[in-house]
């Protein structure tokens, strides 16, 4: 898969079937659960995938984490990190 240009702020993303979001315990983290692997997270990346719900617009998604995170722009953060997933298979952007 290739990664896309741009993300566009009315696209609305959800985790790719096959995959789990879920926090594991023993690494003290997020994880990304798929039936080849498992992908570790950073907290910025659980943080946005928490968030892919399918019901959410990336803008939606956006504005929830600027307030959750005291106002700190994060549109450029979510953007690059959603062209990443999106690009190996980890969301699917409706």
């Amino acid at each position: 898969m290739s990664m896309p240009e741009t993300i566009s702020a009315d696209a609305v993303p959800c985790i790719a079937r096959g995959h789990r979001l879920q926090f594991e315990p023993a690494q003290d983290c997020h994880v990304l659960l798929y039936p080849e692997g498992m992908i570790t997270l950073n907290e910025s990346a659980a943080e946005i995938l928490q968030r892919c719900d399918g019901q959410r617009s990336v803008q939606a998604i956006c504005d929830d984490l600027s307030a959750a995170f005291a106002g700190a722009e994060v549109t450029s953060d979510v953007h690059d990190f959603l062209k990443l997933a999106a690009s190996h298979g980890w969301v699917i952007l409706a």
